[in-house]
């Protein structure tokens, strides 16, 4: 299953250019003629998402597997697609593990569907994607509406995506009872994981999973650091108002960053950041995160509706500084 992007439609295009495709389920982002991501809505992934994320030289930060594999992959966790948002426990509904291959995974499994591209818009400074989507039981009965806004934009080596996403309950409450599984999420390429020296299962060059007893760390580059100055897998279950991914994809060095912003709830976030790759912030899993010294058991009543606003900055041809990460979050922080 392969996406790709191009550039149609009359007239001069802009520098960032949107292109729906219904049959194929996805609308392409392309800056400068050249792609940049995907949204995309397949039946077998359970939920929208991102897919992949190309930096501004072209190459992918998010994991090939299980759509596209590339060899020497990780093929661990087949709900980890691209970049999504979704949660491990809404009320007692698990939309983050849902998968064509659940594995142990007890369930009940919710899924997100996609109803709707409701804007799409080109310019020369950004582009903006408008669509909703359910939280769904498994008898396709929905709890929640989505509504998210993914405005693209950046300049020179800076490929930037803002994420606003409101959730509104509809016929029920709806508890988001705290779960460290969630809510904003990258599976990240090999080259940007943490070197490891466990031994795991892998993509060979045709796509097929091998077990490896000893870990090839060659070319594995990845690194975290938070806002608060911790570094590495000790970022995990630890608040930040950012983390910085730095790494190299070849020989081209990258950063990679998610922000939270203040107006989210739980601000500033727990991060769910790990070294085989994954790299998600999650706001409402504080009991898992804070080893039990805090809890948060989010509930929103039926008619009402939550906001959160996450920033993702993919920055290439070198590793962003905390000073300069720290002048990109202002900017974000005071957007209103």
């Amino acid at each position: 299953m392969a996406y790709t992007s191009k550039v149609s439609g009359p007239g001069k295009a802009k520098r960032f250019m949107l292109t729906e495709n219904k049959q194929g389920k996805h609308v392409d982002v392309t800056i400068d003629g050249k792609p940049f991501t995907s949204y995309i809505y397949p039946d077998d992934v359970k939920k929208p998402v991102l897919y992949p994320i190309l930096t501004a030289k072209g190459n992918p930060i998010t994991r090939g597997w299980p759509i596209n594999p590339r060899p020497g992959e990780r093929v661990d966790h087949p709900h980890h697609v691209g970049m999504w948002f979704n949660y491990g426990d809404v009320n007692g509904h698990d939309f983050w593990n849902n998968s064509n291959d659940v594995g142990n995974h007890p369930g009940p499994f919710g899924t997100i569907r996609h109803l709707s591209v409701d804007k799409m818009t080109n310019g020369d400074q950004m582009a903006e994607l408008e669509v909703s989507s359910e939280w769904q039981k498994p008898d396709g009965t929905a709890m929640v509406r989505e509504k998210t806004s993914y405005v693209f934009s950046g300049e020179g080596d800076n490929r930037i995506i803002d994420r606003t996403t409101t959730l509104t309950a509809l016929k029920e409450d709806v508890l988001f009872k705290d779960n460290k599984e969630g809510v904003i999420a990258i599976r990240l390429a090999r080259e940007l994981e943490h070197p490891s020296n466990k031994p795991e299962v892998f993509t060979d060059a045709s796509g097929k999973a091998t077990a490896v007893p000893e870990m090839n760390n060659k070319g594995v580059t990845g690194h975290y650091t938070s806002s608060e100055g911790i570094e590495g897998d000790n970022v995990w279950g630890t608040r930040g108002k950012w983390v910085n991914l730095t790494g190299k994809l070849g020989e081209e060095p990258v950063s990679v960053i998610i922000m939270d912003n203040p107006q989210n709830i739980g601000y500033p976030t727990y991060w769910h950041a790990r070294g085989y790759g994954l790299f998600a912030a999650n706001p409402l899993g504080q009991k898992a995160m804070s080893d039990g010294k805090e809890e948060l058991n989010f509930k929103l009543p039926a008619g009402k509706s939550v906001t959160f606003k996450h920033r993702v900055v993919v920055h290439s041809g070198s590793n962003l500084t905390t000073d300069e990460v720290n002048t990109e979050f202002q900017k974000f922080a005071q957007k209103q």
